[in-house]
């Protein structure tokens, strides 16, 4: 086995490829990736724009363009129909898992992050429209994004709650998937095929905290730069296992209810003096997911160390954010500043998105 699949095979964590275009999907890379040990797939709308930058969906916006359709429009037809060949060529991997991975993601758009009942209403239109057991819908970890989850998954909306930094903010948003499987049995419905998964944003802790620690200089703060995010991440594998390996759980598990995985997001290094696969090497743990750029992928794959190491060194772990904290960072503004700041990057890249589909619009339009 390669080392994608003893991820899976000997650690019980899935690998997923954080890329999708139609390239990936009609030449047969996304099914090779499969083979290869991929077991899911997430996109965003950075992703989108720069296919469609590429022309690939040139034929689409043509017929979208005679068929007067927005900008807006396109892009859901797009991601709609790219979502779905996608969850049908890692429809294997869900069936033979029992539900429980071969999950692909689609995400609400940024501009809803404060809105709880636009957030949820599109949660149930883009669930409708991909129609694909397999599928995830992305909501954000905002204070509205919260009420959103829970009341999706009580309506069996599967949820990849994304833009998480905060190990309390993980705990409300776990809670908030077991108060929508509590509703749902409450209500007489079936929790076994619903999934979830709480995303963390990895490497742009350390970007955030280590700006702050050289501009402190000294050298015990330089010694930690590249050490908050590994451990912020395990505080967050820790408070999973509190939840889930707890009580509160025990009536949910009984009924076939899943856990509520960790997923780890921006897991390439920004940092080019970091190991390539730093964020793939130490965050190895049982029922998790770390979604990874292609180019991670390729590095683990040549030279990746296939080790549980996920819930070890905790107490150092704990020790490294302390002195973080020792320093006068405050983590929890860290965190706080990220996901307004990620909320905001979306929104631009959201924006960009859009405006790639019009300059394509505006080429291809008839003279």
């Amino acid at each position: 086995m390669n080392t994608l699949q003893r991820l899976h095979a000997e650690q019980g964590q899935s690998p997923w490829i954080d890329f999708i275009d139609r390239d990936l999907i009609l030449s047969g890379r996304l099914a090779a990736r499969v083979a290869d040990g991929i077991r899911g797939l997430t996109s965003n709308p950075t992703i989108f724009a720069k296919a469609v930058a590429s022309g690939q969906y040139n034929a689409l916006i043509k017929g979208a363009i005679s068929g007067g359709q927005s900008s807006r429009q396109i892009f859901e037809s797009i991601a709609v129909a790219d979502v779905g060949d996608a969850a049908d060529v890692l429809r294997g991997v869900y069936d033979e898992s029992g539900g429980t991975d071969g999950f692909v993601s689609i995400e609400v758009e940024p501009d809803l992050a404060d809105d709880t009942a636009g957030t949820l209403a599109r949660a149930r239109q883009l669930w409708r429209l991909v129609a694909r057991p397999n599928l995830l819908v992305k909501i954000p970890a905002t204070p509205a994004g919260l009420p959103a989850i829970e009341d999706a998954i009580a309506e069996g909306i599967s949820i990849n709650v994304t833009l998480m930094f905060s190990v309390d903010v993980y705990r409300a948003v776990a809670r908030a998937y077991l108060a929508g499987l509590r509703r749902r049995m409450a209500a007489g419905g079936d929790v076994r095929r619903i999934a979830s998964v709480a995303s963390f944003f990895v490497s742009r802790v350390d970007t955030k905290a280590d700006k702050a620690l050289e501009a402190i200089g000294t050298q015990a703060a330089l010694a930690l730069r590249g050490r908050a995010a590994i451990a912020n991440a395990k505080m967050a594998y820790r408070a999973y296992g509190e939840i889930f390996g707890g009580s509160e759980f025990d009536n949910l598990r009984a009924a076939g209810a899943h856990v509520q995985r960790c997923l780890w997001a921006s897991t390439s290094t920004k940092n080019p003096a970091y190991r390539d696969v730093l964020y793939a090497d130490e965050l190895i743990g049982p029922d998790t997911v770390n979604t990874l750029p292609s180019e991670t992928i390729a590095a683990f794959l040549d030279h990746g160390v296939v080790a549980r190491t996920l819930d070890a060194g905790v107490d150092a772990a704990h020790a490294a954010l302390e002195a973080v904290e020792a320093q006068g960072i405050s983590m929890r503004q860290v965190t706080d500043e990220l996901i307004a700041e990620g909320v905001a990057a979306f929104a631009r890249s959201f924006d960009e998105l859009l405006a790639a589909i019009d300059a394509q619009r505006e080429a291809l339009a008839p003279a």
